[in-house]
């Protein structure tokens, strides 16, 4: 059984650059303990504790269409509908319960928990 590190994803609207070209598909890896508590040292953190995010994604996302390099900047120049839409996803992919959801099994009528793995949808 291999262990997932990576989660691929698209943005709902996309992060246009400063030559007009939309990036939608990415990569996000798991959080690490680093990535919760180095930016808490970070100046613009301490200024503004809602920055966090900011940077706690720019560590998380390892690419992001054909950029080079995925920082503070590109992640501060995404709509807001995208910033939620990654907001979520590292919730769900650093969050340890997996959510599930009940429902009844056909053969001996008895109620079961099922894993929902949204990363997986589709497959």
């Amino acid at each position: 059984m291999s262990f997932q590190t990576e989660f691929p994803f698209t943005l709902p609207r996309g992060f246009v650059d400063r030559d007009g070209n939309l990036h939608k598909e990415g990569i996000m890896r798991l959080a690490n303990a680093g990535d919760e508590i180095l930016p808490l040292k970070d100046p613009r953190v301490q200024q503004n504790p809602g920055y966090l995010t900011i940077i706690l994604l720019a560590r998380v996302i390892t690419k992001l269409g054909t950029l080079p390099a995925v920082d503070t900047r590109v992640i501060e120049g995404l709509y807001t509908m995208d910033l939620a839409y990654l907001q979520d996803l590292y919730q769900r992919i650093n969050t340890m319960e997996i959510p599930v959801y009940k429902g009844v099994c056909p053969h001996c009528g008895k109620t079961v928990e099922i894993p929902i793995n949204f990363t997986e949808a589709g497959d």
